[in-house]
């Protein structure tokens, strides 16, 4: 699919997801959510909790720092405890040195005050950014993400992720959705693949692709169409329909 939309990349950490121990779901939520609003994601890698790892994939990702993509978004290690070394990773990673954030200091203050808790050294992990980095917000629990050159850093946690998702990415200059057609065939992915193909062909700018599934009645296909200009999606799927006589 031929797209002037910004490049992302997602970084998954954490030696849970690695091991199996925890499903990810992080990613597959940022997906969707990059694809609706302008951003053509390109790669999802998943490193364990190894600050060297972690340094290199920021820096192989991060476009600011000569990496691949436009924009980096992470999940996962900025909690309290001695294996969320993620900020000290990308502090490293962009040549800085971490810190006590002051705003993000007064944000957990303010939420032990309401719980009746202590400010402890270990919840107090949870202020500390890069020099230089911007917040981002977290109203779920308070501890925030933060934002340095086009490396964006959330917390692993689902819930607290998806509630920095929602407020990072309109924040952040974004191109086209993606507009996207499909159409389910009685066919297996053989039947389908010549016919396919050549509707590929004649509309290079555009993504097609067959996704096979199996349900009670017998075999399927999903056929999708996606792209950035919907007239040119609806005419590829229109042709595409044509020539499977649907």
């Amino acid at each position: 699919m031929q797209s002037d939309n910004p490049t992302a990349a997602i970084l998954v950490i954490g030696d849970e997801i690695l091991s199996g121990r925890t499903r990810e779901g992080n990613a597959h939520h940022l997906a969707q959510v990059l694809s609706a609003t302008g951003f053509d994601l390109r790669e999802i890698r998943v490193v364990s909790d190894d600050h060297d790892r972690i340094v290199a994939a920021v820096r192989a990702l991060d476009g600011s720092l000569g990496g691949d993509y436009d924009l980096l978004f992470t999940s996962g290690g900025i909690g309290p405890t001695h294996d969320d070394i993620t900020a000290d990773a990308v502090a490293d990673a962009h040549g800085t040195v971490l810190e006590i954030h002051p705003e993000a200091r007064a944000l957990l203050q303010a939420r032990c005050d309401r719980m009746g808790v202590e400010l402890t050294e270990n919840r107090l992990r949870m202020a500390r950014v890069p020099l230089g980095a911007t917040l981002i917000q977290n109203a779920v629990s308070a501890a925030p993400g933060f934002s340095i050159g086009n490396t964006h850093v959330m917390a692993g946690v689902p819930e607290v992720f998806r509630g920095m998702v929602d407020w990072l990415i309109p924040r952040l200059s974004a191109g086209r959705p993606v507009q996207s057609q499909s159409v389910e065939v009685r066919r297996g992915e053989s039947d389908v693949a010549e016919d396919l193909r050549a509707v590929a062909a004649e509309f290079p700018d555009l993504s097609l692709g067959s996704y096979p599934f199996q349900d009670p009645t017998g075999w399927g296909t999903n056929l999708v169409v996606r792209g950035l200009d919907a007239a040119r999606v609806d005419q590829a799927m229109t042709v595409l329909k044509q020539r499977l006589a649907l």
